[in-house]
C-alpha cells in the first residue's frame, strides 16, 4: 500500500440540521411548559406557547409566521401587474409610428384613407389589436412588430397555466403553434374524459409521449397532472382577480390574438373551467394587492400570486390553528425555497421537541382526551425547583446539596450510583454486576473495577413524619404575584419527600372558600380563580384528618397564606364567609390550631404580605400552638418551607 497520507477536505454542511448538534434540550422544554402550567395555563396550551416562542437554539413558529408575512408583504411593494399590457401598448405604438411613417412617404388616397383607418383606431389597447388583426400592414416592420404583440399574447398566457413556456415560445414558428394548439385540445379531451370517469391510463400514457415536453414535472398520473394544472390555473385567476376590471376585460379580449390563433384563448378557457371543476378546493377566489413600480408580465405575476399562495399555506401550517394540525403538516421544501435551510432546520427541532416530549412520556392524554404533565413531568418539574430552593438555602446559610436519600439509618433496599462525596456503603453485590457487564462489552482488557461501576445502598432516616402542606389558593395568591413561588414550594417539598424521604408521608391541602386534598399534578395544574373565603379551619382540618391516619410519624402542619382566616366551615359541611372575620371564624380556626397542638404537631406559618391583622393572627398561632412563623418574599418562599422541613428533620 502506498505510504502517502490521507488528505481530507472540509465544506460545509448542507444536508438539514447540523449532525454534531447537541440533541433537544428537553429539560429547558418542560421546564417552560412547567412555568406556563403553574401559571393556570393547560398543558396543551403550554406547549402551544413553547412552539410558538421557540427555545434558545430555535425560532418559533411565531418569528417563522413573521418572516413570511415580511417577504409577502416585500413581494407586493416591489411589483405590480400592469407588465403585459404596457408591453403590449409599447409595441403596438411602435408598429403604428412605423406604419404611419411608411404610409406618410406614399401618394395617393389609399395611403390617406389607411392613415384615417389609424387614426380612428379604439383608444384601448385590446380594441386596437383587435381591429388590427386583418389590417394589411405597408410596413413590413410594423407587420413584424404586430407579429411581436401576437407572439407575447400567445407565450404569455401559455406560460400562465405551464410554467417555462415563454422562453421555449420564444422563436415561435406556425408548427409550434400548431403543436401548442393540438396538445391543448387533446389535454382538454383527456380532462372531460377524466371528469366523466371513462379515462384510461393508456389514455394519459398517450398523451404524456406525445406532449410531454410541454410538462417538464413529468407528471406519473392523470391525477398529478390535474393537480399542477389545477394549481397553476388557480393562481393565473387570482392574479385576474387582482387586476382592476378594465385590465381584466382588455386581457379577455387580447386572449384571441395569442399567436394569432382565436382557438388558443378559446381552448385555454375551456381547460381553466374544466380544473376548476376537477379542482374546486384550490383557491380560485383569492386576491392580492400590487403596488410597487416594477411590472410583470402574466408568466411572472401568475408565478407571483403562486408564491403568495404557497406562503400563505405555509402561514397556515405554522399557525397550526386547523383541527387536527400536527407540525408534521408543514411543507418543508416550501418553507426552505421561501426562507432557507436554517428555518427547516428550526421547524424540525421544533417538532422533534414535541415528538420527544410524547414519546419520553412527558405528556400523556387523560381519560377526557385532554392533554396533561405525566407524573414523570412532575418529577423533573419538582427536580428543578428543588435544586432552586437548594441553591437558595446554600447561598443563605452555607448548607450544601446531598444526594443521600437519608442522614443515616436503616437501608431503603435500594441503590443508585456513586457519587463524589458519597460515605454510603457499597452494594458490593450490584457493583460486581456492573464490572462483569462492563468488561463483557468492552473486552478482558478494560480494567477489572471502575469508578462508573460503584454502586451505594440508600438509607433513610429512622424517625418518620407525617406533613400536611397547607397552601392558600384564594385569589389574593394570584393578584399578587404569589401563585407560580406557592406552586414550586410545593413541588419541591414534595419532590425533595419523595426522593429522600420516602418514609414520609406528605398531603398537599388547597383552600379558598373550601380546603380540599390534591396530588401534586392537580396543584400544578390548578388555575386560579375568583372566590371570596381563606378557609383555614378546613385546612386544618383536613391536615389533622391525615396526621391521624399516622399515628406512628411526627407530625408536622406547614401553613402558606396571605391573608387572616375569612371563613370557616359549618357542622352541616356549609362554608360561612365573612370580612372582615367573625368571631366565629377565628374561634373555630383556633379551636383546630389547639385540635393539632394536641397530637403534638409543629405548626410552621409562612406569611406572605404585610397585612397588620394577619400578624396579630398568626401571632396568636404561634403562641398557642407552639409553632414558629416565618415572613419570607415570594421568591425566597420555597427555601423558607423546605429550609423548615429539613430544620424539623435534623432537630429530630
Amino acid at each position: 500500500m502506498s505510504g502517502k497520507p490521507r488528505r481530507y477536505r472540509y465544506r460545509a454542511w448542507h444536508g438539514g440540521a447540523d449532525p454534531l448538534e447537541p440533541p433537544v434540550d428537553l429539560r429547558s422544554a418542560l421546564d417552560a411548559i412547567g412555568r406556563e402550567v403553574m401559571e393556570g395555563a393547560s398543558p396543551r396550551a403550554a406547549l402551544e406557547e413553547l412552539l410558538r416562542t421557540g427555545t434558545r437554539d430555535s425560532s418559533g413558529l411565531d418569528e417563522l409566521t413573521r418572516r413570511l408575512w415580511q417577504r409577502r408583504a416585500e413581494l407586493q411593494r416591489r411589483h405590480n401587474l400592469d407588465g403585459t399590457l404596457n408591453e403590449v401598448r409599447r409595441l403596438l405604438d411602435r408598429a403604428l409610428s412605423q406604419e404611419r411613417q411608411a404610409l406618410s412617404a406614399e401618394q395617393g388616397e389609399d395611403a390617406r384613407f389607411r392613415e384615417l383607418q389609424l387614426d380612428a383606431l379604439p383608444t384601448d389597447t385590446a380594441g386596437a389589436v383587435n381591429e388590427l388583426a386583418n389590417y394589411d400592414w405597408r410596413s413590413s416592420d410594423a407587420r413584424e412588430t404586430f407579429e411581436e404583440i401576437r407572439n407575447l399574447l400567445g407565450s404569455e398566457f401559455m406560460e400562465q397555466r405551464f410554467q417555462g413556456m415563454k422562453e421555449a415560445l420564444q422563436q415561435t414558428t406556425p408548427e409550434d403553434v400548431e403543436r401548442v394548439r393540438r396538445m391543448l385540445d387533446d389535454l382538454n379531451d383527456l380532462l372531460a374524459a377524466h371528469a366523466r370517469g371513462d379515462d384510461t391510463g393508456e389514455q394519459f400514457d398517450r398523451f404524456m409521449a406525445e406532449h410531454g415536453e410541454f410538462f417538464p414535472e413529468q407528471p406519473r398520473d392523470v391525477d398529478e397532472l390535474i393537480d399542477a394544472l389545477a394549481a397553476r390555473s388557480a393562481a393565473a385567476q387570482r392574479m385576474l382577480n387582482s387586476m382592476s376590471e378594465q385590465q381584466r376585460s382588455e386581457l379577455a379580449a387580447l386572449s384571441q390574438q395569442a399567436f394569432g390563433d382565436p382557438r388558443i384563448g378559446q381552448a385555454l378557457q375551456r381547460m381553466d373551467a374544466q380544473l376548476r371543476g376537477l379542482r374546486p378546493g384550490e383557491d380560485w377566489t383569492g386576491r392580492a394587492r400590487f403596488r410597487g413600480d416594477q411590472p410583470m408580465g402574466l408568466g411572472e405575476a401568475t408565478a407571483a400570486m403562486a408564491e403568495l399562495g404557497e406562503l400563505d399555506r405555509l402561514a397556515e401550517q405554522l399557525g397550526q390553528a386547523y383541527p387536527g394540525a400536527r407540525l408534521e403538516d408543514i411543507d418543508l421544501e416550501a418553507l426552505e425555497r421561501q426562507l432557507g435551510g436554517q428555518a427547516v432546520v428550526d421547524a424540525q427541532r421544533l417538532s422533534e421537541i414535541e415528538q420527544q416530549l410524547r414519546r419520553q412520556g412527558l405528556l400523556e392524554r387523560a381519560s377526557d382526551g385532554s392533554l396533561r404533565l405525566s407524573p414523570r413531568a412532575m418529577r423533573r418539574l419538582g427536580e428543578t425547583a428543588l435544586r432552586s430552593v437548594i441553591s437558595q438555602l446554600r447561598s443563605r446559610r452555607g448548607e450544601r446539596d446531598t444526594d443521600r436519600a437519608g442522614a443515616a439509618g436503616e437501608p431503603t433496599g435500594t441503590t443508585r450510583p456513586w457519587a463524589f462525596g458519597d460515605s454510603e456503603p457499597w452494594d458490593a453485590g450490584r457493583t460486581v454486576r456492573n464490572a462483569v457487564l462492563r468488561r463483557a462489552a468492552e473486552g478482558t482488557s478494560s480494567p477489572l473495577l471502575d469508578v462508573s461501576d460503584l454502586e451505594v445502598a440508600e438509607t433513610e432516616q429512622r424517625s418518620r413524619s407525617a406533613v400536611a402542606l397547607c397552601v392558600d389558593t384564594s385569589w389574593s395568591m394570584v393578584q399578587d404575584g404569589r401563585w407560580v413561588p406557592m406552586k414550586r414550594t410545593a413541588l419541591a417539598l414534595h419532590h425533595l419527600v419523595a426522593t429522600r424521604y420516602r418514609s414520609d408521608a406528605l398531603q398537599l391541602v388547597t383552600f379558598g372558600r373550601y380546603a380540599s386534598t390534591v396530588d401534586v399534578g392537580e396543584l400544578a395544574a390548578l388555575e386560579g380563580t375568583w372566590e371570596q373565603g381563606t378557609n383555614l379551619h378546613h385546612a386544618l382540618l383536613l391536615a389533622g384528618r391525615h396526621l391521624r391516619r399516622h399515628p406512628d410519624a411526627q407530625p408536622v402542619v406547614l401553613v402558606v397564606t396571605d391573608g387572616e382566616p375569612t371563613a370557616h366551615l359549618e357542622p352541616d359541611g356549609t362554608a360561612v364567609f365573612q370580612y372582615p372575620p367573625a368571631p366565629r371564624t377565628l374561634s373555630a380556626t383556633l379551636s383546630e390550631v389547639d385540635s393539632l397542638n394536641r397530637l403534638g404537631a409543629t405548626l410552621s406559618v409562612f406569611m406572605l404580605g404585610e397585612d397588620p391583622r394577619l400578624e396579630a393572627f398568626v401571632d396568636i398561632v404561634a403562641r398557642r400552638g407552639g409553632g414558629r412563623v416565618v415572613a419570607p418574599t415570594p421568591d425566597g418562599l420555597g427555601a423558607a418551607v423546605v429550609g423548615d422541613y429539613l430544620r424539623t428533620k435534623r432537630r429530630r
